[in-house]
């Protein structure tokens, strides 16, 4: 039986680091239930570990541009996985908000 997850529009409210199979690392703007996906994917072996670095981030109209492009461009996924997609963020007003979240909040 396959657990899916919720198809509606997902607020984000985290900054977490994931290390990708090969070490390298990255950050992504979440919520809790896609650091539990991405805890799911680290249990199998599809990324080596997820760690949140920053709760309840403020919401801003960068936050609000990345969420609606994440919510438009992508499905989340259930934690039935069997690969993990790692969100793009294509240059112009989508890296600048990502990359003004990170700024704001510390990180990075």
């Amino acid at each position: 039986m396959e657990i899916l997850v919720a198809e509606t529009y997902q607020t984000f409210d985290l900054i977490e680091e994931i290390t990708r199979v090969d070490g390298t690392r990255y950050y992504e703007v979440a919520n809790i239930m896609m650091n539990g996906v991405a805890e799911a994917a680290a249990i199998k072996g599809l990324i080596k570990s997820v760690r949140i670095l920053q709760l309840n981030i403020p919401r801003s109209k960068s936050l609000v541009t990345y969420e609606e492009y994440i919510n438009e461009t992508y499905q989340f996924p259930s934690l039935q996985l069997t690969s993990w997609e790692e969100w793009a963020k294509p240059e112009g007003p989508i890296a600048d908000a990502f990359n003004l979240i990170l700024q704001t909040n510390h990180i990075g």
